[in-house]
This record gives structure tokens, sequence and C-alpha cells, in this order.
């Protein structure tokens, strides 16, 4: 399967302003790509590094007025379903390795202090390992009313517990507290999810965010918001949670005037032709 992702990104900025951006697609998953259109703004150099947790960063100084980012890039896929290990188990705290313990604590948007007692009220008497986490999803599925209009930057856990509504962010940052409330790492995840293999959503498209559980050894995906198996997923970046991976950072006063994102299932013989424009 070949997926074609990108954006276009449009900030009107009233003065110099420093940006870092976490846009690229995740260091593990280049060599799936065939072809790259990558962030190029003519007369402004942008540094390229990694950040803490490996996630690819960009920095730059944009002049003040319009500045446009856009982004293209043909990756391949396997198209299959990912993975639902259901006999997967739960590691003791005391057997988890130090990177993992990182992701257990209380961050920014995931306030385990406020939601422990409820975590182990609703999820205490299920199974550890793989159904804990899938109870975790069912109810955050079931608690959260997705509303693109309702979205909110400073949206914590907590508040989408009590107000039961939100955008995928805020699905996420309540299973990742509940898993890290019952000592099960979870990280926070970002990147594209196009409607692949299901009916198309009525919501504009934009980037999506779904999480990680440490189980069995190993980094599993979870989706609290979809709640399903799901094909294509691309990452762009991880970490404790929205406030390590934000996509646009500016060091000063912005306004995002243009907004688009891109991830589509193109044919073989379509691909060609993108990387042909491309070139």
């Amino acid at each position: 399967m070949l997926i074609h992702v990108g954006y276009d990104i449009g900030l009107q900025l009233s003065a110099p302003t420093p940006l870092l951006l976490l846009l690229d697609v995740q260091a593990n998953r280049r060599r799936d790509i065939l072809y790259e259109d990558a962030v190029n703004v003519p007369d402004i150099a942008i540094e390229r590094g990694l950040d803490l947790y490996g996630n690819r960063t960009q920095r730059l100084i944009a002049p003040a007025g319009r500045l446009k980012l856009s982004y293209r890039a043909v990756v391949r896929d396997s198209g299959e379903l990912e993975e639902a290990p259901v006999n997967a188990r739960e590691i003791p705290v005391a057997d988890l390795p130090n990177y993992a313990m990182h992701f257990l604590g209380g961050s920014r948007y995931c306030e385990t202090d406020e939601l422990t007692q409820i975590a182990w009220q609703l999820f205490g008497n299920v199974p550890p390992g793989y159904a804990r986490v899938k109870a975790i999803c069912n109810f955050v599925h079931d608690q959260i009313k997705f509303d693109y209009q309702a979205a909110r930057s400073t949206r914590t856990a907590f508040e989408a517990y009590k107000e039961r509504t939100g955008v995928c962010r805020d699905f996420a940052h309540l299973a990742i507290a509940f898993c890290r409330c019952l000592n099960i790492p979870a990280a926070y995840v970002n990147g594209y999810l196009g409607d692949i293999g299901v009916p198309l959503d009525p919501a504009p498209m934009d980037f999506s965010a779904w999480f990680e559980a440490y189980i069995d050894n190993r980094w599993v995906t979870f989706d609290a918001r979809h709640n399903k198996p799901r094909t294509g997923r691309i990452v762009i970046a991880r970490g404790r949670d929205a406030a390590d991976v934000a996509m646009v950072t500016s060091f000063g006063q912005h306004y995002l005037a243009e907004f688009k994102v891109i991830c589509e299932e193109v044919e073989p013989q379509r691909a060609a032709q993108l990387t042909t424009r491309a070139a």
C-alpha cells in the first residue's frame, strides 16, 4: 500500500520569530518513504536535529509577514491492520526498563494525582495486561463525545473526564492518564491517520493522536477515539503528552492563517505522477 501524506500550514507573524517544528515523519519510517518534497523555505535556513524522544526537529527564524510551510511524501505501508495482542501481559514496575519508567508519572496534560482513585475503582478488577488497557479504551471511547468544535488546547485529562467532550488528543490524554495510574507506562503519539479501509469521516482531515502502552516488554498501539485496529498510521512524534510534541512552537506571537492535512491511499501510477511532479 502507498500513502500520500502532507500538509500546508500558513502562519502570519508580526515580527521575526524563532520556530520549532515537529512535523517530519518519524525516523524509523524514513526507509518507507518513496519520495519526499520536504519543507524548504526560500532564503530561510532550517536546522534539523532530534529532540530528547528521538523526534525529528526543524528550527528556523521566520521573518515578519506570511510564512507557508508545505510538505508532501509517498510512504510505503504494509496495509495490514495493527496487532491486537490479547495475551500481552502487564510488566511489574520492578521489572520495567528505565526508559519506560519515564512514561509512568503525571505530566502537563495527564494528572495522575487527580485520576488514580477513579482509575482503580473503574479498572482495578480487570485482568492486567492487554485486557486492562482495552477496557480503558472502551471506557474513554464511550465517555467522551468527539466534537471538533470543542477543541481546546488547555484541556487536561481530568477535565476531559469531567466535560465528556473533546478531540482525539483528549481521548489519548485520558487513556494515558488511566494507564499510568495503574502502573502501565503510556506514551502520547501523533501523526497521520487517513480514512483508509473505513468509511470517510465527515470531520475535517487533521493530524491524529493516539497512544502506546508498554506491555509484554514492547510498545503496543491503542486508539481510544476510534477504538479498533486501523491500517496506515504514520507516526510523526512521541512524548509524554501533547506538550512534548507540539507540531509548531513559536517563540513569539503568530496567527494560523492556513491549515490543510493530506493522508490518502494512492495507486502506484498516481504515486509515480506525484514523484515526477515533486522532482
